[in-house]
């Protein structure tokens, strides 16, 4: 594919897609006929009856307090989960490596059960501190009297991810059948109840993890290399990788404490920008932001207009990623080199 179509669809392909998910939904009256007729209608034809004018108060209503939050999370979500999974990967050298490594999920799946079943503190609050509790404890267990390996780190997170995994399920197996219900369709990952609100608390810590990665994704190529390797070109790799842990964890975390876990998706959409722009952060970093946010509006779309029911958008980045992306590891290298 050539290099020129490769970044039109990285970064002309959000701005259709987004216009596009305005429209899309399980309702039909306000799809894009009718509202594009309407809309004319209202500014340069004749005066809308009263039936029109009724009907066009409600597109608005739908499109601008119902669709249009939901399609800037959707993006949101999508560009942070996979800019975690790219710095997660990139740092820690291994393909197979998404939030899950560090027990992030977990843990935040863990604090907002415990909030759902207690109403102690609000749900995203107990989710966000759940993430950074696993990865601290991922820390505290790796570190030795020389610090902490990569490996000593990969492997007591996945630790702490079983741990946390386990407190879930006790938590599900002692809350009553109404708790428990808005649990298991929250470990589903579901974007049904995005609003301007909800979207309000996310979109600065969310930016604020994307601005901090796009500015030091050049030095997560020299992360990338290995700490030696690092060492030998007179960096000093320690803070740069804790800072960029800590992004990641930030944008798994606040993602995950407010639409739940969407599985699978931070690990196969950074292979899908490798494929496309190869292994250079300094462009798979950018690209991971537009094409992320982008690919998890389109599953989005899938998942609430296909049936007159929703199906929750983690089913769906199982159903549709995990397919695609075998499909493009059969066709094309992982380009992990």
């Amino acid at each position: 594919m050539k290099q020129g179509i490769i970044y039109l669809i990285c970064y002309a392909l959000p701005v259709p897609v987004i216009l596009l998910s305005l429209f899309i939904g399980s309702t039909g009256q306000a799809d894009v006929g009718t509202a594009l007729e309407l809309a004319y209608k209202n500014a340069v034809a004749s005066p809308l009856s009263s039936a029109e004018q009724e009907s066009w108060v409600m597109i608005k209503n739908i499109i601008c307090n119902v669709r249009l939050p939901r399609v800037l999370m959707t993006f949101l979500v999508g560009a942070a989960l996979s800019v975690s999974g790219s710095v997660l990967q990139g740092i820690f050298r291994n393909p197979l490596v998404d939030s899950y490594v560090l027990g992030i999920s977990s843990g935040a799946a863990f604090g907002a059960a415990l909030a759902m079943t207690f109403t102690l503190i609000p749900v995203s609050v107990a989710a966000f501190a759940g993430g950074i509790l696993a990865v601290v404890l991922a820390y505290l267990i790796a570190r030795s009297g020389s610090g902490a390996s990569i490996i000593t780190i990969v492997l007591s997170g996945m630790v702490i991810s079983g741990m946390f995994a386990a407190g879930l399920a006790i938590v599900q197996y002692i809350s009553n059948p109404y708790k428990l219900q808005a649990i298991v369709q929250w470990t589903m990952g579901n974007l049904h109840a995005a609003s301007w609100e909800e979207l309000k608390r996310i979109y600065i810590p969310v930016i604020l993890g994307l601005v901090i990665v796009f500015i030091y994704r050049w030095r997560l190529n020299i992360l990338s290399l290995g700490d030696d390797a690092a060492k030998a070109t007179g960096a000093n790799p320690g803070p740069d990788k804790w800072i960029l842990i800590g992004c990641a964890t930030l944008l798994t975390a606040i993602t995950v404490a407010s639409v739940g876990i969407i599985s699978f998706y931070g690990l196969f959409l950074p292979h899908i920008v490798r494929m496309m722009l190869g292994a250079d952060n300094r462009k798979a970093i950018p690209a991971s932001i537009f094409l992320g946010g982008t690919f998890l509006l389109v599953i989005d779309n899938f998942s609430r207009s296909l049936f007159a029911f929703e199906i929750p958008v983690g089913i769906f980045t199982m159903l549709l990623g995990g397919p695609f992306f075998i499909y493009l590891m059969r066709k094309n290298k992982l380009n992990w080199h």
